[in-house]
């Protein structure tokens, strides 16, 4: 997948005030391109969420066209779908959803035993360099949000992808912690040739954005 493109899309909640919409994506083209790294910037309410949730096909409710490469993602099937999430695009979840009841390093390597994309000692190498080498035996339900936060952005890297989608990564990080959290993301998706998408209400990566989106 080299290019992620929203044409004129508007969701339908916002489809009744379609005049009020000023955004650099909602109902206008914006394209996103592999090996390339973008910022969105939304106020709540606007549809952060959502756009995250269209570029990995979990809803469906909007007019317009998502686009993967040529192919029209509204076409998609649930097998297009699983290809994509498993191959193209690595989705690094606002909500973190983890598992409570496993431990930090068994709530990465559960994607990474049906990737086989990563070895022990290189998930290891990312706890240590998180600061969380001592918590990878301690339950995820025991962790604090900052950390459950590493421990997402390490699962979300275990795959292969041409794009990662890293939505509010950082909300709960301090700035030591932000900068290795985008280091180690920013390598990954450098040896991948990846681009990078990352959304943000308020406090986001310190990163050299090529481009920044109004949402």
């Amino acid at each position: 997948m080299e290019t992620i493109k929203f044409s004129s899309v508007i969701p339908q909640v916002f489809s009744s005030r379609i005049e009020e919409i000023h955004s650099d994506i909602w109902n206008a083209d914006a394209a996103f391109e592999k090996g390339h790294l973008y910022l969105i910037e939304a106020d709540s309410g606007k549809g952060k969420s959502t756009f995250c949730s269209y570029v990995v096909g979990y809803r469906r409710d909007y007019a317009g066209k998502v686009l993967f490469d040529s192919a029209d993602t509204m076409q998609y099937r649930v097998r297009d779908w699983i290809d994509a999430r498993q191959n193209h695009i690595s989705h690094l979840f606002q909500e973190l959803r983890l598992f409570p009841e496993l431990t930090a390093y068994e709530n990465v390597e559960i994607k990474n035993k049906i990737t086989g994309f990563k070895t022990r000692e290189q998930i290891l190498r990312w706890f240590d360099m998180l600061g969380i080498a001592d918590k990878v035996d301690t339950k995820i339900g025991r962790m604090s949000f900052g950390q459950q936060q590493r421990v997402a952005m390490m699962r979300a890297l275990v795959q292969p992808f041409d794009f990662i989608l890293a939505d509010e990564p950082i909300s709960h990080l301090d700035d030591t912690n932000s900068r290795i959290m985008a280091d180690i993301m920013m390598e990954e998706a450098k040896s991948q040739g990846a681009g990078v998408i990352v959304t943000s209400i308020g406090k986001h990566m310190d990163l050299p954005y090529e481009k920044v989106f109004k949402l």
